[in-house]
C-alpha cells in the first residue's frame, strides 16, 4: 500500500471462508483500514456490519451491498453502480456457482440470490468473482444468465439443487482451522509482535524495509553495510560515516567480515541493488537485517549527514 501510495479504507468480506484464513486482521494492523462484512456472517469484531442495500462510500464511489445467502448464510455481494461493476464473492462465479452443503448454506436460497437480486442487474454489468480455478478473472452478468451451466439459460431452482446435491464434494482441507480463526478476522490467538529492533516495514515482495531518517538517528544502534561497487563510490564517493563498504559482487565471499551484533542495515546509492543483499543476507542466517529505502538518494534528499 505504501509503494503504490494507496489509502486503505476497507477490507470487506463476502462471507466467513473455510478453506483459507482471512488477512483482514493483519490489514487492519498494518494499515489502519476498518474491517466490513454482513451481520449475518457472525463474524466478530467487525468496525462496520452490513445489511442488504447498506452503502460503503469510498472517495466518489460507494459499493451497495445485496444480501446473497445460499452458498452461507451470511454471503453479500458488492455493486459498483458507475461503472457498472458487481463483485460476488463465492455466491455466482464465471460458469458456476458456490457450493451450498456447509455453514447453512442452501441450494434453493442460492438460486433466489442469483436470480432475484444478481440476475436483476444489467446484462453489461461486469462480474468480478471471489476466485476462478482457471485463471478467469471478469465475466458479465449477461453471460452468466445466458451461459452459466448451472443456473443460466432455462435452468431452474430444482436444477441447481438437484445439481449442486449430486456434487458431494469433499469439506474443504482446512475448514477446521479457517472457520474458527475467520470468525475472529483472523486474528492468531499468540499475536505475533512487530521487531523490537527496528520499525522495518514488509513491501509486496518480502522486503523489510527502514526509513533513512531512523537509520540516521541511531547510527550507534545499527550496522550500516554500503554495497556500492568501486565504480559507484569513485564516482560519488559521499558516504554514511561509520558504514562498512563490500560491493555486492565481493558480499558471499566476504560474509564473516560482517558483524552479526547489531542489525545490518543495506544502502547503495538508490536502493535498488541493496535489495539483493537483504536477500543474501537472510540467506545466510541474519535475522535482524534491512534494507534502507530509497538508499543514498532518498538519504541526500532528507539532509542527512555524510561525510
Amino acid at each position: 500500500m505504501n509503494e503504490l501510495e494507496i489509502e486503505l479504507r476497507y477490507a470487506i468480506e463476502t462471507h466467513c471462508h473455510a478453506d483459507h484464513v482471512t488477512a483482514a486482521w493483519l490489514l487492519r494492523k498494518q494499515t489502519g483500514c476498518k474491517i466490513a462484512a454482513s451481520a449475518a456472517s457472525e463474524i466478530q469484531g467487525l468496525d462496520l456490519s452490513l445489511a442488504h442495500t447498506d452503502k460503503v462510500a469510498f472517495g466518489q464511489f460507494s459499493l451497495e451491498v445485496f444480501a446473497t445467502p445460499g452458498h452461507t448464510d451470511g454471503c453479500i455481494s458488492l455493486f459498483l453502480p458507475d461503472p457498472s461493476m458487481v463483485f460476488t464473492g463465492d455466491c455466482l462465479l464465471i460458469r458456476g456457482c458456490g457450493r451450498a452443503d456447509f455453514q447453512s448454506g442452501s441450494a434453493a436460497q442460492l438460486y433466489r440470490s442469483i436470480t432475484e437480486q444478481l440476475f436483476s442487474l444489467p446484462d453489461q454489468t461486469t462480474l468480478c468473482p471471489g476466485h476462478d480455478y482457471d485463471g478467469r478473472t471478469a465475466s458479465t452478468i449477461g453471460e452468466e444468465k445466458r451461459l452459466n451451466p448451472r443456473i443460466g439459460g432455462c435452468a431452474n431452482e430444482t436444477d441447481l439443487v438437484e445439481f449442486l446435491e449430486k456434487m458431494q464434494l469433499p469439506h474443504p482441507k482446512k475448514i477446521d482451522i479457517a472457520v474458527p480463526a475467520n470468525l475472529k478476522l483472523g486474528k492468531p490467538d499468540d499475536e505475533p509482535q512487530a521487531p523490537e529492533w527496528a520499525p522495518v516495514t514488509t513491501t509486496y515482495p518480502g522486503i523489510l524495509e527502514i526509513p533513512p531518517q531512523w537509520v540516521a538517528a541511531n547510527l550507534n544502534r545499527v550496522h550500516v553495510l554500503d554495497v556500492r561497487t568501486q565504480v559507484e563510490t569513485d564516482e560519488e564517493p559521499a558516504r554514511v560515516d561509520s558504514a562498512q563498504r563490500i560491493p555486492l559482487d565481493e558480499l558471499r565471499e566476504r560474509m564473516d567480515e560482517i558483524p552479526r551484533d547489531k542489525p545490518v542495515m543495506n544502502l547503495c546509492r538508490s536502493g535498488r541493488r541493496s535489495v539483493m543483499a537483504f536477500n543474501i543476507l537472510r540467506n545466510e542466517g541474519f535475522t535482524e537485517v534491512a534494507n534502507v529505502k530509497g538508499g543514498l538518494l532518498a538519504w541526500y534528499a532528507e539532509g542527512l549527514p555524510i561525510i
